[in-house]
């Protein structure tokens, strides 16, 4: 018999006490910790339902109830699934155009935070050592061109470019075969001041154009740490743990969610590190972020391909479940890292 989804929430909220306290849970407790907002006997009604259906047992007259191994069955169950709707609501994303990347990656921040309880981060992929793999330049009217331009991990950037006096389509053709010839499979670092004046000369009275597409590249690959995307979760969960309750402790830990730059530099050490493709734990003072210096820091790196490299990464205390974080890590990664590959 299939139940509903307020009795399902209340059993949800009796298995989750349980686990926490390992004590019967009373009707009180179950309205303070589900948002149903019901009285107390109403619960109490419900809870004497769910134990002539067999989910929940009175260990004792006048006692709470705890979880009936049908009980827990059903929980899992229904929690295994909610799990394959959330990976499989991932996948869409992922499997999304580039701008929905950003939607994928709060969604797992916020999955990662559920299923650990601890405070969750992941940054955007970012592109190392990236080259040029096209450009295009396209007439937007009289006056404009567009540039668009593709590197590595195809990652498109478009620029607007202003022109002086109308250009016809071979002329444009001609700059296309001309800068593609140069620049493709070149990283910035490769295209040099000689490269640069050869392209000028070769575009004669279009030697302005050259100049503003050497600039729109240059944006397009630059690493520039400013832009660097961090998507953020559960930062609350660190008020569920004494030892970083604390005011000034606890300030300082939001602080570092909401002013995501200070995050930056724990990015960046993980992608840098020489063993960055495994995981890495970072234990009070060795954080890179002097402000969690109170909590432990364990982080993982995902690749998208083409050296599309991205940090996940998990803030707790420093009596974090560290096995179970560091599965959840290894499983995320290798979920995105062949996602992915798939999907090319």
């Amino acid at each position: 018999m299939e139940i509903d989804a307020r009795k399902m929430k209340i059993l949800q909220a009796i298995v989750r006490n349980y686990l926490e306290t390992g004590e019967p849970v009373g009707s009180r407790t179950i309205s303070k910790y589900t948002d149903l907002n019901l009285s107390s006997a109403t619960i109490r009604n419900e809870m004497a339902d769910l134990e002539e259906l067999g989910y929940i047992l009175q260990p004792h007259t006048s006692a709470g109830r705890i979880p009936s191994d049908k009980g827990y069955r059903l929980y899992v169950d229904t929690m295994m699934a909610e799990k394959e709707q959330e990976v499989n609501e991932m996948k869409e994303l992922l499997l999304e155009k580039e701008e929905k990347m950003d939607a994928m990656l709060k969604r797992v921040a916020k999955v990662l935070a559920n299923d650990t309880n601890y405070a969750a981060m992941i940054s955007a992929p970012a592109v190392q050592g990236n080259k040029v793999k096209f450009i295009q330049l396209s007439r937007v009217d009289k006056h404009q061109l567009i540039a668009v331009i593709m590197v590595e991990g195809n990652i498109i950037k478009n620029n607007i470019i202003h022109v002086n006096d109308y250009l016809d389509d071979e002329t444009i053709l001609k700059l296309n075969i001309m800068l593609n010839s140069s620049l493709g499979g070149l990283s910035i670092s490769e295209i040099n001041l000689a490269m640069i004046a050869r392209l000028k000369q070769q575009a004669g009275v279009h030697e302005d154009i050259i100049s503003d597409v050497i600039d729109a590249v240059a944006d397009a690959i630059k690493g520039n740490d400013e832009d660097l995307e961090i998507y953020t979760s559960g930062a609350k969960n660190i008020f569920r743990y004494p030892e970083l309750a604390d005011n000034q402790k606890a300030s300082e830990i939001i602080d570092a969610f909401e002013e995501k730059q200070m995050l930056s530099s724990l990015v960046k050490e993980t992608l840098t590190n020489s063993e960055s493709r495994g995981i890495q734990v970072y234990i009070g003072e060795e954080s890179p972020v002097s402000t969690i210096k109170d909590c432990s820091v364990v982080t993982a790196t995902y690749e998208l391909g083409e050296g599309m490299r991205g940090t996940i990464g998990i803030i707790g205390p420093k009596r974090m479940d560290y096995e179970k974080v560091v599965d959840s890590l290894k499983g995320l990664m290798h979920q995105l890292d062949n996602l992915y590959d798939k999907n090319e």
